[in-house]
């Protein structure tokens, strides 16, 4: 199937910009469908292309207007048709991350609202594939999706001030690790001891849209070592 044929709605933003919302049977599907126009913009980005920032479910085109309207974007958009992947990313980022370490430790509070063991939480989180839906907040911070139901969990009612660097963590059904020092609702499983935002990078965002995740198990020891490497 086509991506055009997945979207759902367009939508106008501002004098320069249209919106376009796509269908799908779920988030993922409609994440692959909006990273599917993305890469293709990207690959082959139209004179009149300004910025194509991808979300959830929707990407918002921003155009020049001295050189197109939005009938020529759309045409273009019309004409581009990129082919539905199989949703499968092209890239995969393997995330260690050192589980109740002290400065981000909430899951006493996780296993309360789950009823499931540490061991169990754990367990799901490391056998969960992600997929980066949006990426926004703060720099680099990727929002990850979809948790089992299992480990869907609020917010919390406090949020904290200061949420660590490195802080990995569920809100409902998704995951994100905070990539500097930042207020933060969201539960904390742990701290990763990766970089995900280097501004002297020529990519600085170590997470794009439309990649995976997966999330691995290290001890004290372990994440001390990748630190200070």
């Amino acid at each position: 199937m086509q991506v055009f044929d997945k979207v759902r709605h367009i939508a106008f933003a501002g004098m320069d910009g249209l919106i376009l919302y796509f269908d799908g049977k779920d988030v993922t599907q409609m994440n692959a469908a909006v990273s599917a126009y993305h890469l293709a913009l990207k690959a082959n980005p139209p004179i009149w292309l300004k910025e194509a920032i991808p979300s959830y479910d929707s990407l918002l085109i921003l155009f020049d207007a001295k050189i197109t309207d939005s009938h020529g974007v759309y045409r273009l958009l019309r004409q581009l048709q990129p082919q539905m992947s199989s949703g499968k990313s092209l890239r995969r980022h393997r995330i260690p991350v050192w589980y109740g370490a002290p400065e981000a430790n909430d899951l006493d509070e996780v296993a309360s609202h789950t009823g499931l063991a540490v061991s169990e939480i754990i367990a799901l989180h490391t056998a969960t594939v992600y997929r980066v839906f949006a990426v926004g907040f703060a720099p680099g911070f990727a929002y990850l999706g979809e948790s089992p139901e299992r480990l869907s969990v609020p917010r919390r009612k406090t949020p904290r001030t200061k949420v660590p660097a490195g802080a990995v963590a569920l809100a409902d059904r998704q995951a994100a690790v905070y990539p500097q020092v930042s207020p933060g609702g969201w539960q904390l499983l742990g701290l990763s001891p990766l970089t995900l935002f280097d501004p002297a990078s020529a990519q600085p965002a170590l997470l794009q849209t439309g990649d995976e995740v997966e999330f691995y198990e290290i001890d004290e020891r372990e994440y001390l070592e990748q630190v200070k490497a």
